[in-house]
């Protein structure tokens, strides 16, 4: 059979199109999930990341509950225009931590990845209470409820445990007193906390440079 009449064959046989079409995607599936798995650098932290502490992780929890991903991007491209604008550019080893990443592609707003320590918790507090109070021309929603609502740790020893064994090196110690650094904070504390541990701090002598 030449090529001809297989390709005739396989345009006439439904079934036997869907399976080339399944069997052609698969390739090209693996052909770009494979080299990622085995690439250390994407699943290995740099040496200034560190796991988030137990009200940053109920704040990162918020954070993707509240839909801040979908107009908040968390990756700082290397390119001269972005480093200027947020910072140095990111790196795969400074999202080691992050399951799921939340990398990002849209940004109604501007990207977050750099966001620690740029401002005080003051600020991110009446920011995320009344957006435009402080950004006139915002269009971000506000979340005064955060400010009611106490960060729930019901569930974060267990969180921790899980996590783990995923990789991520917290103590007994750590696990234990996770509880207790959730007493009498709000979700607002949560989601502040996060903010200000993203990017922080920006890996060592790079600047504003992209390569």
């Amino acid at each position: 059979m030449n090529a001809v009449e297989l390709h005739k064959k396989l345009e006439s046989n439904a079934g036997l199109l869907i399976f080339g079409i399944l069997f052609v995607s698969a390739i090209g599936g693996l052909v770009q999930v494979l080299p990622s798995v085995f690439q250390d650098s994407l699943v290995t932290p740099t040496a200034h990341t560190e796991p988030y502490g137990a009200l940053e992780l109920v704040g990162r929890d918020i954070y993707i509950r509240e839909g801040c991903g979908n107009c908040h991007s968390q990756q700082v491209r290397p390119l001269l225009a972005e480093v200027r604008r947020y910072g140095p550019y990111s790196r795969a080893g400074e999202s080691a931590y992050d399951r799921p990443f939340l990398w990002g592609s849209k940004r109604t707003g501007p990207d977050l990845h750099r966001i620690g320590g740029k401002y005080t918790d003051a600020w991110h507090r009446l920011h995320l209470v009344s957006p435009r109070a402080v950004v006139p021309k915002s269009i971000m929603p506000g979340y005064p409820w955060l400010a009611d609502a106490p960060a729930d740790a019901g569930d974060i020893a267990r969180k921790m445990r899980i996590l783990r064994r995923l990789g991520h090196p917290y103590t007994d110690a750590e696990i234990a007193a996770a509880p207790a650094a959730l007493q009498g904070k709000t979700e607002l504390d949560a989601v502040v906390a996060y903010m200000q541990v993203l990017g922080r701090p920006p890996p060592p002598d790079e600047g504003n440079q992209a390569p």
